[in-house]
């Protein structure tokens, strides 16, 4: 926790410092930013723009988690669907991001349905990616052993298949958080007139830096709460069962 505090300590000295070098508005220092972030939270626009990123951000992650991860066991356990399904699933992770938010806007219109859609194409490939290999290392013994035990489809994902996918599944959840934000961010600012990305296009409008830095740390740190609040919390709870079986 020292060592953490230490770190930000030291990134504010070589920001002040950086920002006294520079002396202009392109980069304003600590004090400027947080004032902006005063002002923002002050007058209530700071926490209804988080507040609308945040919901597109939480639908379209559950949306992508969920589907990534129903096509990757498919994928994952079947060579015939793996087969037919891999070279769809190559072309989706080549295809740049904002071509796929760009072609949504085009075919679906300025949406709140368009925008969460593109986000969630954007996202889903990669949940497969690693529910895939996730699946395809799946120890045949324990196939052998559910076979001997009479396990059914339902107690197989259960009691099998999810447990094992478990630091796999928490892995493109992390990585998911990450990527689903940043590019929530592009959908706001191509498409949205609200959000965090909106925010930040009328600061790049205005060449109002201070209020850009300050609508981007604020999501970094909820970002990082949700982490820290969560997402971790969640993985060791979901994990306890293999320390229990080690011990």
């Amino acid at each position: 926790m020292a060592r953490a505090g230490l770190s930000i300590l030291l990134i504010l000295l070589v920001w002040q410092g950086a920002a006294l070098a520079v002396g202009g508005p392109t980069l304003p220092g600590p004090g400027a930013v947080v004032a902006a972030l005063a002002r923002e939270a002050a007058s209530g626009q700071l926490f209804l723009h988080l507040g609308v990123t945040l919901v597109r951000v939480a639908a379209a992650f559950v949306l992508a988690l969920s589907i990534g991860t129903a096509l990757g066991i498919a994928m994952g356990r079947s060579p015939v669907i793996d087969g037919l399904l891999g070279p769809w699933l190559m072309l989706a992770l080549n295809v740049p991001a904002l071509v796929v938010i760009v072609l949504s806007y085009v075919w679906f219109g300025l949406t709140e349905a368009a925008a969460i859609a593109a986000v969630a194409v954007n996202k889903i490939p990669n949940v497969v990616v690693q529910v895939r290999a996730g699946a395809r290392c799946l120890d045949p013994a324990l196939s052998r052993m559910a076979d001997a035990y009479g396990f059914g489809r339902a107690d197989r994902l259960r009691h099998l298949l999810l447990p094992h996918l478990t630091p796999y599944l928490f892995a493109a959840a992390r990585n998911g958080l990450s990527l689903v934000w940043k590019i929530v961010l592009v959908v706001e600012l191509l498409g949205r007139g609200n959000g965090v990305g909106f925010k930040i296009h009328l600061a790049f409008q205005m060449f109002d830096v201070a209020t850009l830095l300050a609508y981007t740390l604020s999501f970094v740190a909820v970002a990082q709460a949700l982490e820290l609040a969560l997402v971790a919390p969640l993985e060791r709870r979901a994990g306890r069962w293999r320390g229990v079986a080690h011990g």
